[in-house]
Parts: C-alpha cells; structure tokens; sequence
C-alpha cells in the first residue's frame, strides 16, 4: 500500500536520514522506496530521479551545516577571533561525525547555474567569511582562506571517521592546536600583506 502524505519535502528528509544511515553514495531510489514502503515508481510523483533526490539532500544538508555554523557563533558572540575559529572548527567536526550521509552531500559544489543550490552553500560560507573576516581577511584572500580550512577540517573529520587517529591524545586537543596554527599563519599573512595594521593574533592555545 502506498504510504499516505508523502511529499516532496518527505521524500527528501527520509533520503537525508538514509544517506546517514547507510552512506550518501550508497543512497538508491530502491531503499527510499522501502523505507516509505512504497514502490520505486512511486517516487516519480514526488521527486524526479535519483539525482533530484542527491540535490534535494546537498541543499538541506548545506542548510543544516549554515544553522549550526551560525548557532556556535552566535554562542561565542562575545569570544576573540581566535575562540571563534575554534568554534566553527568543532562545530562542523560535529555536523560531520553525527551527520555523515548529509555531510557528504556538501562536499560536491553547486552547478553554476543552480541558484538554489549555490544558496544553501552561501549559508556556511556566510558565516566562515565572517570569522576569517575578524582576522582581518577579505576578498580573495578569505576565498583562499576559506578553502584552506574546509580542507583542513575536511581532512580531520575524514580521517577521524574512518578511525584513523589512533595515538594516546585528546582529538579535540588536537583539532584545536591545528586550528590555531591555521588561525596564527593567516593573521599573519595579513599582517604582511598590510604592515601596521591592527588586527591581534590569535592568542596561543
């Protein structure tokens, strides 16, 4: 019998908490189908394939990961930049380690011409721009910061997923010692790029 209510928004949640469950590329329209209990073509009245499924997903995960960017920001409000750093640092480590299938729907960027998509991404690089801007960052020079950290942090919580860190010291000790590395070199960086000015190093952690 098919599932009664099932919308396009239904379908795309129920493929997000899939994606976490089993693996975003292990994501088909055969198990979403199961998990509704409704047959594949059944789909088709909601969704249009597996790719508008993928996208569905990316643009909700990317959502998500803006919120919760933003939420620990705006709980380190009154924190130094260096403090704030580290805590856009955790907060994406989070999102990665406890929504691994929507987390690995961010990873691919949007199509140039899919607004909707470049959106949801601008809703995270809003809100890392703006703690690489309190470092005095901007332009070009945040775009290349940017990058650098979403490796970095990409890096780390790859490799802390797939148990990869395995010697006798606080991860999270860890992660923040990098982070202020990170955080040292870009301030300075800028302080290179412009002699005299005012922004203060992150202090050392």
């Amino acid at each position: 019998m098919p599932r009664a209510g099932l919308t396009p928004a239904l379908v795309i949640a129920g493929a997000a908490d899939l994606a976490d469950e089993v693996g975003f590329d292990r994501l088909t329209l055969a198990a979403l189908a199961a998990r509704f209990g409704v047959a594949v073509p059944s789909l088709y009245k909601h969704v249009d394939g597996l790719e508008a499924v993928r996208r569905g997903v990316a643009i909700a995960a990317l959502g998500e990961l803006g919120a919760a960017l933003a939420a620990g920001q705006a709980a380190a409000a009154e924190a130094p930049p260096a403090e704030r750093l580290r805590v856009l640092a955790h907060a994406y480590r989070a999102f990665a380690t406890a929504r691994p299938g929507r987390y690995a729907a961010t990873v691919r960027a949007a199509q140039p011409d899919d607004a909707e998509h470049a959106a949801a991404a601008g809703s995270a690089l809003h809100v890392v721009l703006a703690v690489l801007g309190e470092l005095g960052l901007t332009g070009d020079a945040a775009v290349d910061a940017a990058r650098g950290l979403r490796a970095l942090l990409h890096g780390f919580a790859s490799l802390e997923a797939a148990g990869g860190f395995g010697m006798p010291r606080d991860v999270d000790e860890s992660l923040d010692r990098i982070v202020d590395a990170y955080g040292r070199a870009l301030t300075l960086s800028t302080e290179r790029a412009h002699p005299g000015s005012d922004v203060a190093p992150p202090a050392p952690g």
